[in-house]
């Protein structure tokens, strides 16, 4: 589509530097095009304040906050977690926000008849390819207007002159200015000091952390917490009946007091690039980690393993933007049905950054004690002579016929 022929752009709007400049940027490089503000509120909180007037004093026609929050725990979380996916130990935060903030934007791009939506991702980054593929699916032939990709900003210091010049209200400076992502489910932190991986992250210095602690400032003494899960969804935390964006943001409480959920990685974005990044997702990693021991008393051997191996592929659809495919549908099949006795409780201990098992139980539970124990019970041990001369027989073979040689 011409420049000239684009009237009303949608725009993903975050209120951050990025998205704050690209309105003035947009009505300067698109005919002075109308702006439509779109902001999909997937948990980020404190960050939604003031979102509007900043959105109309710097351009837009009008600012939608889309309240994403229980769809996108219920619909985008829910599935990674109970898949097990995690993508070189990340646990997805922003890839899975993603998909719905793209749903979200081409509704409001159809319901107002916008020409093209517009993102601020980076032609470094994964975002851009989480937004457009989404886009993709539910407009195939919706023009999309990514400045990164056609601006002379070279860098976020030009970015913050740009945004002086153009009297654009910031909440950072030069000296904070780290690119980050909060949600529901997790706060990234990359950029500055960070981008040198020599760098040991800043835990203890006041105002980096947002979630939670440093573990060296985390209580000293232990907290208890346990978890019920039905059919692999957590429904309560201590007893108390939850939603799931309810229980994560209760997990974010319990886990953020106690250091629980940092990660500092480089890990290897789509696009080919090395990353660091630091990760705050207290309340996610609970989860994973109460789901994964409930597993290892409710599901069998060859269904543990073989969701451990389609776990790396499910994360790589839902890390690389192929959220809406085929593929990822067909997983998630696959995944529910190995959760339709996933039910349980677990107990965990919370203490300084560490988690510690304290309790596992359910009514599907395939351990056997009386198997298992050391002590008397109904196993025939002798049994195991005759099922390791067969196990073992294709390896006697060969040593037989490798003796003859």
């Amino acid at each position: 589509m011409k420049k000239e022929d684009i009237k009303k752009v949608v725009l993903a709007y975050s209120g951050g530097l990025d998205t704050s400049i690209i309105i003035p940027w947009l009505k300067e490089n698109y005919n002075n095009c109308e702006v439509i503000a779109v902001s999909g509120n997937v948990g980020q909180a404190d960050e939604l304040e003031g979102l509007e007037e900043k959105a109309l004093a710097t351009g837009a026609s009008k600012l939608y906050v889309l309240d994403l929050t229980e769809e996108y725990a219920s619909d985008y979380i829910i599935p990674c977690i109970k898949a097990g996916a995690m993508y070189e130990e990340y646990l997805l935060g922003t890839s899975h926000a993603r998909p719905i903030i793209a749903k979200g934007l081409v509704e409001i791009a159809q319901k107002e008849g916008a020409d093209a939506i517009c993102h601020g991702c980076t032609g470094k980054g994964n975002d851009q390819v989480r937004f457009e593929l989404a886009i993709k699916h539910f407009a195939p032939t919706m023009p999309v207007i990514a400045p990164w990709r056609e601006w002379n900003i070279k860098s976020r210091e030009e970015e913050i002159d740009y945004a002086e010049a153009h009297n654009v209200p910031l909440k950072i400076n030069r000296e904070t200015n780290y690119s980050k992502d909060k949600n529901l489910w997790h706060l990234s932190h990359e950029g500055l000091d960070l981008e040198d991986p020599g760098n040991e992250p800043t835990y203890e210095k006041e105002g980096f952390l947002e979630m939670g602690v440093s573990p060296i400032n985390a209580p000293d003494e232990p907290t208890y917490v346990t978890i019920d899960f039905e059919q692999g969804v957590p429904v309560a935390v201590d007893g108390e009946q939850l939603t799931p964006k309810g229980v994560i943001l209760k997990l974010n409480e319990l886990g953020g007091k106690n250091g629980i959920g940092l990660l500092d990685i480089v890990e290897n974005r789509l696009v080919g690039i090395k990353c660091r990044g630091v990760y705050e997702t207290p309340g996610g990693t609970i989860l994973y980690k109460a789901h994964k021991v409930l597993e290892t008393i409710c599901l069998d051997k060859m269904t543990a393993h073989e969701k451990e191996r389609i776990a790396i592929t499910f994360a790589e659809l839902v890390y690389n933007g192929q959220w809406f495919t085929p593929l990822r549908e067909a997983l998630s099949a696959f995944v529910d049905k190995t959760q339709e006795k996933v039910t349980g409780t677990v107990r965990l201990k919370l203490y300084k950054g560490n988690m510690i098992n304290a309790g596992v139980w359910s009514p599907y539970s395939l351990y056997s004690e009386e198997i298992a124990t050391f002590g008397e019970s109904d196993y025939n041990q002798a049994d195991a002579a005759g099922f390791i001369n067969l196990y073992g027989l294709p390896i006697q073979v060969q040593a037989l016929v490798d003796g003859k040689k």
